[in-house]
């Protein structure tokens, strides 16, 4: 999301946001003379908080949640998300309290979030200043929309660092072109992309380098990765549940997208299957375990504040501890040959890869 902040020497508003590799920073507008800090401080605060409740929108799906039942999550997500078109006239016209001090106030976030920025500006009350921010709004929605479409370029780009629990075919797509192009990843995919939908196509590439690193070495699939690791740490433990779980599912983007969601949901304090959970905790207690001991419970595997990334930045790990694997096992003939192992492993990956494709979604 972009975050806002007042450069009080030189009194101007300002905007930044993440674009994968570093922050971006803008002037949105000078600060007025007649506004004073406090006034200007509450505006960025609001600002701030229109861009988390509208990029919220983006990360937490209507179509994401269980139920579009009346008053269930995914109604309440369609809710907000259908206020997009509300938030300028809020910006521009909020609620303001009555002659009794009365405000009213909605259960909508992205509804009151406008309101609450244009109530700021109204205590400022500048021409400019207003006009500037509600650009600077205007802008910030059509970034998350055109996230919603797969395309972060522009503002929009602040959607590389964020988790969704969904991922846009599109950008699923051309993840998997990258991976095509250098089945060892790059920056390129933290840069560029989704991290939700690039680990949907960084799992299936995993799963095809595992597949080759396991016709190369004799190796069972559950027994590659702990034996890369064994060359060079390696974060594997969530990779290796991902090829578990592919196990029993035909699609990467349901695997990939339910580990994610699940992660989110830890993040909010919530856990989709305790009873699991539950199960997991009895089966690691020791037996001779006293009764009076709390073991700390392990609910996801993936970074809760950052689910999607942490999960790509793995993933990608894990290919390339499949290439270190694979050096100590294939037979590279002449001397030519030995030197471009790299060049085998990727296009042997490349072709089993190009063998499954229909797993992909």
């Amino acid at each position: 999301m972009t975050s806002y902040a007042v450069d009080v020497e030189g009194r101007a508003l300002i905007r930044t946001w993440p674009t994968g590799s570093g922050l971006r920073a803008a002037v949105v507008s000078a600060v007025p003379s007649q506004a004073g800090a406090g006034d200007a401080f509450a505006l960025a605060a609001e600002l701030t908080g229109l861009s988390a409740a509208l990029w919220r929108c983006y990360t937490h799906p209507a179509s994401a949640a269980a139920s579009m039942e009346v008053n269930s999550e995914g109604w309440r997500r369609q809710q907000e998300r259908d206020a997009f078109s509300s938030v300028m006239g809020n910006v521009q016209n909020p609620e303001l309290p009555d002659e009794d001090g009365m405000l009213l106030v909605s259960y909508d976030l992205v509804e009151e979030s406008a309101h609450r920025v244009g109530r700021a500006l109204h205590a400022v009350d500048d021409p400019g200043l207003r006009d500037a921010v509600r650009a600077e709004v205007e802008a910030e929605i059509q970034a998350v929309k055109m996230a919603e479409r797969g395309d972060l370029t522009g503002r929009a780009v602040q959607a590389v660092v964020l988790s969704r629990a969904g991922a846009s075919p599109v950008q699923v797509a051309a993840a998997d072109a990258v991976l095509r192009d250098n089945p060892l990843g790059g920056r390129q995919l933290f840069e560029a992309f989704d991290p939700t939908a690039a680990s949907v196509a960084a799992a299936h590439w995993l799963k095809a380098a595992v597949d080759v690193v396991g016709q190369a070495s004799g190796l069972e699939e559950s027994q590659v990765l702990p034996a890369a690791d064994g060359i060079e740490a390696l974060p594997y433990e969530s990779p290796a549940e991902v090829l578990s779980l592919l196990e029993f599912s035909r699609s990467v983007y349901q695997v990939i997208v339910e580990m994610v969601a699940d992660a989110m949901l830890v993040a909010e304090g919530l856990v989709s299957d305790f009873d699991a959970i539950a199960i997991a905790r009895e089966a690691d207690q020791p037996d001779d375990a006293e009764d009076d001991v709390a073991e700390p419970v392990r609910v996801t595997l993936l970074d809760p504040r950052r689910p999607a990334l942490d999960l790509l930045e793995d993933l990608v790990s894990a290919i390339w501890g499949c290439r270190m694997l694979y050096e100590e096992y294939v037979d590279a003939g002449d001397d030519e040959a030995a030197s471009d192992v790299e060049g085998q492993f990727c296009a042997a990956v490349r072709a089993e890869a190009e063998k499954h494709a229909e797993r992909l979604m």
